[in-house]
């Protein structure tokens, strides 16, 4: 699934792209991915309104509209967003009044398009806890005392910490040097801190790489992001660990795949 970097660089890219323009009209092809309201309602309340600002909360990229409403799109595991659009395979194709369009296309159907009144009292946005970006390192070290739960688990949960997933969350930790079996009050506040920075970090130079490309995520192109050049554990099993040679490993950990050096992560 798409994290805080892929969504962000979307983001990004719609807002020099399509921020501004007016909606002329909505071609459905597939209704299933629009959660809210019915095909018929989405079309009619996207007519003649336009794009005034594309924010992100976490994994989801919102349109505030000129009509007060906005339309809430989630990416979930295989959704995509092409500009400019033209695509065969899109689910939904966004028409605007200067003659392009945004496409959204999503193979396996598990997207998710809403058009709501107030984005903000959306179930999955309500129970978000706060972005790496949001806080500081006293406050991260505070989250994580007395948390008996798996460090890595814990920094998927996006009740706790949002925007961060399986992939960077295995990153971070490889360069922290810890393993994702801890428990996370095990962590000293030294691991805590770096823990925090590399977090950062990480979600940083991810997106200025345009994100990862590992699976159906590309940039608002097309085109893919770079980033999965520079992982570290990601996708690595087997392979030599970047710092010992030591092989890398992946077990399962809360229902992911887990990738991380036995050795450098303790």
């Amino acid at each position: 699934m798409p994290e805080l970097p892929e969504v962000e660089t979307i983001r990004r890219q719609l807002d020099r792209a399509v921020k501004g323009k007016k909606i002329k009209g909505v071609r459905v092809r597939n209704a299933k991915v629009i959660k809210q309201p019915s095909a018929e309602k989405f079309i009619q309340a996207l007519k003649a309104v336009t794009i005034k600002n594309i924010i992100r909360k976490s994994k989801a990229l919102i349109f505030e509209l000129s009509s007060g409403k906005s339309l809430v799109v989630h990416l979930r595991m295989t959704g995509q967003l092409v500009y400019p659009g033209g695509g065969k395979a899109s689910r939904v194709i966004f028409l605007f009044s200067d003659g392009t369009s945004l496409d959204f296309n999503d193979r396996r159907i598990l997207g998710e398009l809403r058009i709501i009144d107030d984005w903000k009292q959306l179930a999955y946005i309500k129970e978000l806890g706060p972005e790496p970006f949001d806080i500081g390192p006293a406050e991260f070290k505070a989250m994580l005392a007395k948390k008996p739960t798996k460090i890595k688990p814990l920094l998927m949960d996006q009740k706790f910490l949002a925007g961060v997933g399986n992939l960077y969350a295995a990153e971070a930790l490889f360069r922290a040097g810890i393993s994702p079996l801890r428990p996370a009050s095990s962590l000293s506040d030294k691991e805590k801190g770096s823990l925090f920075k590399e977090i950062k970090d990480t979600l940083n130079e991810a997106i200025h790489c345009g994100g990862s490309s590992v699976d159906q995520y590309v940039q608002l192109t097309g085109g893919r992001g770079s980033y999965a050049a520079h992982h570290k554990v990601y996708g690595r099993e087997g392979k030599p660990c970047l710092k010992c040679k030591t092989h890398i490993k992946r077990i399962a950990l809360a229902g992911r795949g887990t990738y991380f050096c036995p050795k450098c992560q303790k």
